[in-house]
């Protein structure tokens, strides 16, 4: 009954993963398709009216801000990662629920990457949700690596 729970909490762990990925790629494809003086054109639009409206408006301030830096540059950097970042995540997600034994190493070893890309970014930026993905992100190598041991020696994992 326990492996069963676990392979619940497996199956919807990696369930949450492939929904990020496939917000990842659609936010990658829609930045490829919209030009950077158009996304900075309505968010500096959107920021000065929430100015307008409430003076200290924290987050209309900090993305007035970072309208004023984004570049080309910045545009296609940010479209690449999330398109090729959700692209393999949802690869990884549907070998993982598929059961395919490719997968888990694979998982491993590209989750293992992406949290070591988190804590770098966060030794920058102090964001606390780089830390949160990161320690979801472990949660489900975790479950990975039991899942994939079950696989291994042949054990059903529900």
């Amino acid at each position: 009954m326990q492996e069963k729970r676990i392979h619940q909490v497996f199956a919807v762990s990696v369930s949450l993963k492939g929904l990020h990925a496939l917000f990842e790629i659609v936010a990658g494809a829609a930045l490829y398709f919209t030009s950077t003086e158009t996304i900075v054109g309505w968010i500096s639009d959107w920021s000065n009216r929430q100015i307008a409206l409430e003076r200290h408006d924290w987050i209309a301030d900090h993305l007035l801000r970072f309208a004023e830096t984004f570049s080309v540059a910045k545009h296609d950097f940010f479209a690449f990662y999330l398109l090729s970042h959700g692209i393999v995540k949802g690869v990884l997600v549907i070998g993982l629920l598929k059961e395919k034994l490719w997968a888990y190493p694979a998982s491993f070893v590209v989750f293992g990457a992406f949290i070591a890309y988190q804590l770098y970014r966060f030794s920058f930026t102090h964001e606390i949700s780089l830390i949160l993905l990161s320690i979801f992100d472990l949660f489900v190598i975790a479950l990975a690596v039991h899942e994939y041991r079950l696989l291994r020696k042949h054990l059903p994992t529900h």
